[in-house]
């Protein structure tokens, strides 16, 4: 089993600032790297440069360029040479598909935020011994730098990311661990229907509130970006409040990932069987189509796209795909069962007699049958369904 740790670095100020030369040259062996390609295929009969061909090049590369491209690991230079091929290999399976093709771009030393190294003990070394307060980092380039372990890594570490957010730097690890051991069983088997008036109901009838925390900061965020359209580009008052756009941007991230991780934690903790909608968020939020207008050409009919955008909102604050991906990762490690169900009519039919009909709903809360006068509340109703229907798939032999 892998499982991933992220830890904030303590550089010093030398240290911070060979982290930039490392990512900035590492941007630009990338950027060379997609110049030869597009130069290759444009100007040599449509020649197709491979990962192989431009990694067999890194030794002459450093040997040429030693003050740069030569002070930096190795390992960690195909690991960004392998980045760009995997790109170009997602963009032509696009292409093959018939899908948006998305042509790998020329990244700015802004942008260019991650620096993989694939071993532990390649260019770098993870320094942590058992009850050792002071936790290292060695960097080849760089020299140890501190960081804040704010919880044990078990298992063997297998590779190490170095990646800035703002003014942050961090450490990512991946490590290769034996599976766990399950928790204890509690007999409890639950459904969950997401949406946005709450975030979560179950089919035990309780609730978790939509804490909103895009909504929350709007106003701060606004604010911040209508003071960036007004500074000069390239000066340095655009620069920070560039900066001050990303922290709050970062926060309410970090909000939403908190609040996803300690609801899937309850639930992990709390029922051995979980049960889902499977939801296509990203058919959800989609904008609705322009309608023409027959008698007016070049006009448009109302579609609704004002409140539909509103929606879409609402839909990417409450991070449902995030809670759910949460939600399958820890119930794996804690040896639960999670299955995702078709959520059509999950909210339209009746937990006590099955029928189903779009009036069942009269509003957007409220359940009322039409055919036996079972009343609950719609979200509740929808779990219970979405519960039924996970344990029926859960029980059905597979084919």
């Amino acid at each position: 089993m892998i499982r991933a740790y992220k830890f904030l670095m303590r550089p010093t100020v030398g240290q911070a600032a060979a982290l930039g030369d490392m990512l900035r040259d590492h941007c630009s062996l990338y950027n060379g790297a997609l110049q030869e390609r597009r130069d290759a295929y444009r100007h040599a009969s449509k020649t197709t440069v491979r990962y192989g061909q431009q990694s067999a090049q890194l030794k002459d590369i450093r040997a040429l360029d030693p003050e740069c491209q030569g002070r930096w690991s190795f390992s960690s230079q195909q690991a960004t040479l392998r980045r760009l091929d995997k790109a170009f290999v997602a963009f032509f399976r696009r292409v093959k598909a018939g899908g948006k093709p998305g042509y790998a771009r020329f990244r700015s030393s802004r942008r260019f935020d991650t620096v993989d190294f694939p071993r532990d003990g390649d260019g770098c070394r993870w320094d942590s011994a058992p009850h050792n307060p002071t936790t290292r980092v060695r960097l080849q380039g760089v020299g140890h730098v501190r960081v804040h372990q704010h919880r044990p890594v078990a298992g063997k570490v297998k590779t190490i990311s170095v990646k800035r957010e703002g003014r942050r730097w961090y450490v990512i690890l991946t490590a290769d661990q034996a599976q766990p051991e399950p928790l204890p069983a509690t007999g409890s088997v639950v459904g969950v229907d997401l949406g946005i008036a709450n975030f979560l109901a179950d089919s035990g009838g309780a609730f978790v509130a939509n804490p909103r925390h895009g909504a929350k900061a709007a106003k701060r965020l606004e604010a911040a970006q209508h003071a960036l359209s007004r500074c000069k580009r390239g000066s340095r008052r655009r620069r920070k409040a560039v900066e001050t756009v990303a922290r709050l941007h970062r926060k309410v991230r970090r909000q939403r990932l908190d609040h996803a991780h300690k609801t899937a934690l309850t639930l992990v903790r709390e029922h051995d069987f979980i049960a889902h909608e499977d939801l296509k968020i990203r058919n959800m939020s989609k904008a609705p189509t322009p309608k023409s207008d027959p008698e007016q050409p070049g006009s448009f009919l109302p579609n609704g796209a004002a409140a539909k955008a509103g929606l879409n909102r609402s839909i990417a604050d409450a991070g449902w795909g995030v809670f759910l991906a949460i939600l399958a990762a820890k119930a794996e490690g804690a040896g639960r069962q999670v299955m995702a169900v078709d959520p059509r009519n999950t909210s339209r039919r009746c937990p006590a007699c099955g029928h189903t009909a779009n009036e069942n709903r009269p509003t957007q809360e409220r359940f009322h049958c039409v055919s036996c006068g079972h009343s609950a509340h719609a979200d509740t109703v929808g779990a219970i369904n979405v519960l039924r229907a996970g344990l029926v798939r859960r029980e059905a032999k597979p084919a």
